[in-house]
């Protein structure tokens, strides 16, 4: 019939995603931080031994793996103020592991990039064995699959 309104489209509730609980998230976000936290101090220690460096210089290098920074940027990517960045990247540039240049976009400022020497070192540092932590050993096989999912989507 000509004046019958057209019928409305009902979402399928299998469908339709919920929005995130932030009080949730944040939890969650608690909960990751501290699982990982608490269980890398090993994997830590063995990174310093195994490359004579203090872990915060990895860090900086996995950060500048990613391109080249301004110490600015460096300092907010890798957790630091600005002065302890400007430390770091003076102990990295004298092992030539990264060096300054001119920002070709602005030229008042300056670049940091790691150099294939620093390329090299993080890769032996990210080559240190990391066992997983006992505590996933409480999980069953499903349930680590599907955390190994969920992070992967996190990840990505």
């Amino acid at each position: 019939m000509p004046n019958e309104p057209a019928p409305q489209e009902v979402p399928d509730p299998a469908v339709v995603e919920e929005v995130p609980d932030p009080a949730v998230a944040e939890e969650v976000w608690a909960l990751l931080g501290r699982a990982v936290a608490d269980s890398r101090d090993q994997w830590k220690r063995s990174v310093i031994e195994r490359t004579g460096m203090a872990f915060s210089r990895i860090r900086v290098l996995r950060r500048l793996a990613q391109g080249p920074m301004t110490v600015k940027e460096l300092a907010r990517a890798a957790g630091m103020d600005p002065p302890a960045a400007t430390v770091t990247v003076n102990a990295l540039e004298e092992r030539e592991l990264v060096v300054r240049e001119i920002d070709p976009a602005n030229r008042r400022s300056k670049l940091v990039s790691i150099t294939p020497a620093g390329r090299a070192l993080l890769a032996e540092a990210l080559a240190t064995p990391d066992p997983p932590s006992p505590a996933l050993a409480r999980l069953t096989p499903g349930e680590l699959r599907t955390l190994r999912d969920l992070l992967l989507k996190i990840e990505n």
